[in-house]
């Protein structure tokens, strides 16, 4: 994994000052600790840092192609690369070196933008023509790796892998964006194409853009994810036996590296069956578990199960989560506001890796393709009975009804009645945004001030869902749990998942890399029958049926566990994170809160009266955000 920065002019060929770009580099260092490279020509300084994984002597950035006219930054890995570098359009002998980074440069250059059609990887990368004047940004299928842009009003692209390096640019404004901040406040992330500043823009998964000096630029999707039923004649175990395949397959493809490579081990279904993969595949990778204190969080005992039955050589690390310390890392590390609590594990994940390897294989990505989180089979419950009543009559019967009911503040989302009665009343796109927000969007709306609520005027974030769906194919949209997943692939895994494992392995310059989001895998898994994934409440049931003989059924078909971090605890304790923040003068200096509306909330929580938590999480890591951006 690497970090990509640079500044082309779309208009001419002015100089651009040496010193912008190394301040760029300089914001991404800990994503490529293991070199720093630069192109500059009048018109274009693009930069790279390196954390190398592939062919350490060859692969150094930026590279150029041997006829001159390309110039490549690149982050991520092409695991089909030699197959790439078998097509027709390259001649036998053709390679100086033995890296992925030549043949994404050398493609490019011969065959254009289209040569990202080929690339099965994670990646995002920037290829500068020399000779058409024309800028290349790409992203992967399904969002693994970031790319920030902006363009400056007087004509420069200026693009990055973080967002605090277009900032150190110095060419590019930091006004917050209004939508973005409610987007914030409701989702728990600034979803894609948005970020936090009005400037900066996010590429989404594959998404490119495509700028020709004096020219036009224009964004374009290469991909999107299909949800058409493939091979409607198979059964239910012969998909299981294709779907262990397909997934030792791409683990396979993915242990591609020359140093050292592990995995993580938590004791669930996805990263145990990553890692049962990897030892039948022959590799002799260590295998990384983290322990809690609290047993909620602790899988300890289903991890050593498995590395004990495949002969793994198991790191085990115990760890405590001091909130206090690690909410300012998370800040800095992110560059946007970000509230899922579970970044601070994941952070303390990724450190302890770190020191065992290079490159780690991680489960991610498998409840989004297999449809493993708990509120699919909840939304699809709702989504036909939404559907079977006609929308005037649902108006009329669910929203007054929701607005009456007694609040349940106190009990978790899934048993609170009074949401899921309101959510009835919506349509599909308003009620899955209940679904997959973290915050319901009235109780944040009541804790904004006055001049905050004026500058949002009517703008409703349910618009990141609606927008979303509108481009999905009837097939998708008749089936409840097909149009969840699909929302998903669009919003919450590039948003918020994946943005979660990038920014928390990169500030250890750590690689994780996801076999589940091979696309391969994901298009294929896309076209199973809903009821190979989900049935009679059960997700994930072709992957636990393909795992049966590797895995021990009390890992396959015990609860979901997950990090289930002690938020409400947290946030009642004196001295704690609520403390530290109703005391900080940052966020009342910004004046989009009510301060009266934020106290009252939080002595609420304190007293027991309401769980608060997610509300005054996301107001904490906003504040904290305000800290990195001062």
């Amino acid at each position: 994994m690497c970090g990509i920065a640079g500044i082309v002019d779309i208009v001419s060929n002015r100089p651009i000052e040496p010193a912008r770009l190394k301040a760029m580099m300089d914001a991404i260092a800990h994503r490529g600790p293991d070199g720093e490279g630069a192109f500059v020509e009048p018109g274009v300084a693009i930069g790279h840092r390196r954390l190398a994984v592939i062919d350490i002597e060859g692969g150094a950035q930026p590279f150029q192609t041997a006829d001159g006219l390309g110039i490549l930054t690149y982050n991520g890995e092409i695991y089909n690369y030699l197959d790439c570098a078998s097509t027709s359009i390259f001649k036998d002998g053709f390679f100086r070196t033995r890296s992925d980074t030549e043949v994404l440069a050398e493609g490019l250059t011969l065959e254009g933008p289209e040569f990202t059609d080929r690339l099965r990887g994670m990646f995002a990368f920037a290829h500068w023509r020399r000779d058409l004047r024309q800028l290349l940004l790409a992203r992967d299928r399904l969002g693994e790796r970031p790319l920030y842009y902006a363009e400056t009003p007087d004509g420069f692209i200026v693009f990055a892998s973080e967002i605090q390096a277009v900032l150190a640019s110095g060419m590019v404004a930091n006004e917050i964006d209004d939508a973005a901040f409610s987007d914030y406040l409701v989702y728990g992330y600034v979803p894609e194409p948005k970020s936090i500043y009005k400037s900066i823009r996010k590429l989404r998964p594959g998404e490119r853009l495509i700028a020709t000096r004096g020219g036009s630029i224009r964004l374009e999707r290469y991909w999107l994810a299909s949800f058409s039923l493939a091979d409607q004649t198979q059964s239910f175990d012969d998909a299981a036996v294709e779907l262990a395949d397909r997934l030792d397959e791409a683990v396979r493809v993915q242990m591609i590296s020359d140093v050292p490579i592990g995995a993580f081990l938590s004791g669930g279904v996805d990263s145990s069956a990553i890692a049962a993969s990897m030892a039948l595949a022959g590799n002799s990778a260590k295998v990384c578990t983290v322990g809690f204190e609290d047993a909620a969080t602790d899988e300890r005992s289903f991890a050593r199960a498995v590395a004990e039955r495949y002969g793994l050589a198991q790191t085990v690390e115990m760890m405590a989560l001091d909130a206090g310390s690690l909410i300012p890392r998370i800040a800095r590390a992110y560059g946007e506001p970000f509230a899922d609590s579970s970044a601070l594990p994941t952070y303390q994940v990724c450190a302890a890796a770190r020191r065992m390897a290079t490159v780690a294989l991680s489960g991610d990505g498998g409840d989004e393709t297999f449809v493993g989180y708990r509120r699919y089979p909840m939304v699809a419950a709702e989504m036909r009975t939404r559907r079977a009543i006609p929308a005037a009559l649902r108006r009329l019967l669910f929203a007054p009804a929701g607005a009456i009911y007694p609040k349940a503040d106190w009990a978790p989302r899934f048993l609170r009645a009074r949401t899921t009665l309101q959510s009835l009343g919506e349509d599909d796109a308003a009620g899955y945004a209940r679904a997959i927000g973290m915050n319901l969007p009235e109780r944040v709306r009541g804790l904004l001030s006055t001049e905050c609520l004026h500058a949002l005027g009517d703008y409703d974030s349910v618009c990141v869902i609606e927008n979303a769906a509108r481009s999905l194919p009837p097939e998708i949209v008749t089936d409840p749990v097909r149009y969840a997943q699909a929302i998903d692939l669009e919003t919450w895994l590039p948003g918020r998942m994946l943005t979660k494992v990038d920014r928390a392995s990169m500030a250890h310059g750590l690689e994780v890399r996801a076999p589940f989001l091979d696309p391969e895998l994901v298009g294929w898994a896309n076209g199973l029958p809903t009821s190979f994934k989900l049935k009679d409440g059960l997700g994930k049931r072709v992957l636990k049926r393909a795992m049966e003989a590797r895995l021990p059924n009390d890992i396959l078909y015990r609860p979901k566990q997950g990090f289930a971090l002690p938020l409400k605890q947290w946030l009642a304790n004196p001295h704690g994170p609520l403390d530290a923040f109703l005391a900080s003068p940052r966020w009342k200096a910004d004046g989009r809160f009510n301060e009266a509306a934020v106290e009252k909330m939080a002595a609420r929580h304190r007293a027991g009266v309401s769980d608060c938590s997610n509300e005054l999480w996301t107001l904490i890591m906003w504040d904290a955000f305000l800290e990195t951006a001062a």
